[in-house]
């Protein structure tokens, strides 16, 4: 939970024991490796009266003389880890940034970056320096949604004048980031769960800098917008949107806006909004299913292959007149009437019935594409709308339909493994560690490397202020990201081993990863981006990563360079499962969470998601990769330029010449709008990804046995060199006791 919970931290690490490197035949100047130094979390003031002096311990080769240090404070006793605290779970316009570079690179004849040695910068810097303006990309933190399913008329509604409707309608319908969001029935229950509020001379609406729970339609009045630096920059008394982002999560005011005359408001709450999409999605849902259910070559299938089914269905309107179906063309569509009627004719016989909600035509399409036995035509004076479902949806993600409706869902290329699992270091207390240095630092807390007393062994140590966990409301995500991340085994994925609390901090012992983030190294080099080759292999262990949570019922939720660590060999290690979830029973969560330019479209729609998200997001890493930046960034402070581009998609962005078709076809096939059609989303998972021609000749055998050459490798000196990190102050913040007791089970 690095850079959200630390808001924009400059450096996070995480990694386990270290081997010592010997210091001979080292190329290139380094900074002296820090040694164990006197520190505490307590400022001066507050420290203990008696510091427990270290006891000798073994030291490593080359490694210097350490000095003497204090220990860290002994933690309140804790309890066994018992399972995290469920979180609910039903089931004006600025310019883009720097444009993409259109420099090339020698290629292989296929458009492949050719076979060579490695571009990576390998050099160890005698100081880590980030160019100025360029900084880390704090996470959106999300917030639970307290909503129950079973509650169906708790979200209150207000009476309007049909022109006071019309007026918050057609505002919204002019808002170019609403209107993808807002529509129909979903329109229609938002506009009525709006509430008026009389606003006075001079009163001041939205504050700049203050986070903002409420979205505003203007109705009345004159009101003038500024920003801290440069005064009144707009003024505006037409009816229009304003506020809007704070709808989607609790995020910062950009401007103030202040009312100059009085007027009058239309205010629609977070909370509301979020209960209202939740509950619309969900009962979308199952309409659907219940639509399924009643089609005979599918009632057979069980509920989890069925609920698959409906991810696939697409929202189709048919005008009166138009012919769907035609008799003796062939069909592969199969088709769910969801609201109006159809006639059905056939030649010689003229109109032999009609259909209307729930009812369906075209199922044998599912089977095998057919010719049409009929023509179906939508009626007057609405029109139909349908869900569709084409065969070659179903069989990418079912296989073929057999004629006795049984259908088998597999959702991976091989099944999750269930091992018992071994805890390491559960014997190490916090009396036992010395601080060595500082690893990274943020808002709420710090990374710190510390190394055991009597053993030569690092670890990483994070740890988080407890009032602000409370503030932030962050309680059911520090147990989330806890709970997942200590029970993962993989060599792709940073270990947690233990956690601990006192009064003041939340603890996290964790491996330790000297090389760095992969941030870091990714500015560092000459072009900001990596060639295809390297890429392909830091993107090789980002997907074992993501298999192997995927497997688990795990969603990430928060892939990006930051969070990406670099081990003594030089492997991709995944870090901060702040925004991890194991999805419940429904497969999908509703909650808003991830980094702006890497979520997917339905993160924003708030439709409801599931592993799709990942694998959305996945495209955008290696876009990044490749080229330095992400498709759809924008330097919109708001963030509501970057979302619409989003929306508008990946066939909107222009590719570098310098990335290959094979590149290409495989971002744009991870970063399709509907998920069901991802890459990794079909019938044989995360092998569809690694089958693809952009990871074609890759040796999977290899990177899991940790045989494959990594193409940065750092250059340690010692297992506390930290040359690959930035220098940060001793840390002096004394934070309040918090002692509500939420965190009993740490």
């Amino acid at each position: 939970m690095c850079t959200r919970l630390f808001g924009k931290s400059k450096t996070y690490v995480i990694q386990t024991k270290v081997v010592n490197v010997p210091s001979s035949g080292q190329n290139g100047a380094v900074r002296k490796p820090p040694v164990s130094r006197p520190m505490s979390f307590l400022p001066p003031a507050a420290e203990p009266a008696k510091i427990e002096e270290e006891a000798p311990k073994p030291e490593p080769q080359s490694q210097p003389e350490p000095a003497e240090a204090r220990s860290l404070p002994e933690p309140e006793p804790s309890k066994t880890p018992s399972p995290a605290v469920p979180e609910i779970n039903v089931n004006g316009e600025s310019a883009d940034v720097d444009a993409l570079s259109t420099d090339t690179v020698e290629t292989a004849s296929n458009g492949d970056v050719g076979e060579k040695d490695s571009s990576i910068n390998l050099e160890p810097p005698e100081e880590i320096k980030i160019a100025e303006g360029i900084e880390r990309r704090p996470g959106v933190i999300p917030l639970p949604t307290n909503y129950d399913e079973s509650a169906v008329d708790d979200i209150e509604k207000y009476p309007k004048a049909p022109e006071d409707e019309k007026l918050i309608r057609e505002a919204i319908e002019r808002s170019d980031f609403l209107n993808k969001i807002l529509k129909g029935n979903l329109l229609k229950e938002v506009v009525g769960a709006m509430y008026s509020r009389e606003i006075k001379q001079k009163q001041v609406i939205i504050k700049e800098g203050e986070k903002g729970s409420h979205m505003y339609v203007s109705a009345q009045g004159r009101y003038e917008v500024s920003v801290k630096g440069k005064g009144v920059v707009n003024t505006f008394e037409d009816i229009r949107v304003f506020g809007e982002m704070a709808i989607l999560y609790n995020d910062k005011r950009n401007a103030t806006i202040k009312a100059v005359k009085p007027g009058r408001v239309w205010v629609l709450d977070r909370t509301v909004y979020q209960k209202l999409m939740i509950r619309f999605n969900i009962k979308e849902q199952d309409e659907m299913l219940e639509f399924l259910e009643k089609v005979p070559k599918l009632n057979k299938v069980s509920p989890e292959a069925l609920q698959k089914v409906v991810n696939l269905l697409k929202v189709k309107y048919f005008s009166p007149g138009t012919t769907i179906v035609k008799q003796g063309e062939r069909g592969d569509k199969f088709y769910i009437i969801r609201a109006g009627t159809v006639t059905i004719t056939k030649e010689g016989e003229g109109v032999v019935g009609n259909y209307g909600k729930g009812q369906f035509f075209g199922e044998l399409a599912l089977l095998k594409e057919e010719f049409r036995q009929a023509t179906v035509t939508a009626d007057a004076p609405g029109g139909v709308e349908c869900l569709t479902l084409k065969r070659q949806h179903f069989i990418a993600h079912f296989g073929e339909l057999r004629e006795d409706g049984i259908l088998t869902v597999q959702t991976s290329s091989s099944p999750a493994k269930v091992s018992k699992i071994v805890k390491e270091h559960q014997d190490v207390e916090l009396k036992d560690l010395n601080i060595v240095t500082t690893l990274g630092v943020g808002g709420f807390g710090r990374v710190e490397l510390v190394q055991h007393k009597t053993q030569n062994i690092i670890f990483a140590l994070k740890y988080l202020k407890k009032i602000d966990m409370v503030e932030q409301n962050q309680q059911e995500h520090v147990y989330n990201e806890r709970n997942i991340q200590m029970d993962c085994r993989s060599q792709f994925i940073v270990r947690l081993y233990r956690s601990y609390k006192d009064s003041k901090y939340i603890y996290f012992l964790m491996e330790s990863c000297l090389g760095g983030d992969l941030w870091t190294l990714l500015q560092r080099q000459k072009t900001r981006r990596f060639d295809e080759k390297d890429s392909r292999f830091i993107a090789a262990c980002v997907l074992e990563a993501f298999a192997y949570l995927h497997e688990k019922g795990i969603v990430y939720r928060d892939l990006k360079p930051e969070n990406l660590l670099i081990d003594e060999q030089g492997y991709i290690k995944l870090t901060d499962f702040g925004f991890a979830k194991k999805l419940g029973s429904r497969g999908r969560t509703f909650t808003f969470a991830g980094t702006p330019e890497y979520v997917a479209p339905e993160i924003i729609l708030s439709r409801g998601h599931d592993k799709a998200v990942d694998y959305w997001a996945y495209g955008i890493f290696i876009f990044e990769l490749l080229t330095g930046r992400t498709p759809f960034r924008t330097n919109d402070a708001s963030h509501m330029r970057t979302y619409n581009k989003i929306l508008t998609g990946i066939d909107s962005v222009d590719f570098p010449s310098f990335v290959s078709t094979k590149a290409r076809n495989v971002i744009e096939k991870l970063c399709k709008a509907i998920p069901a059609e991802r890459l990794g989303c079909q019938r044989n998972g995360v092998q569809d990804i690694k089958n693809h021609r952009w990871f074609l000749g890759f040796d999977w055998v290899k990177l899991n046995e940790r045989r494959l050459s990594a193409p940065f490798k750092p250059k340690l000196k010692s297992n506390t060199d930290t040359r690959y990190f930035e220098a940060f102050k001793k840390d002096t913040d004394y934070p309040p006791d918090e002692t509500s007791g939420w965190d009993v089970n740490f």
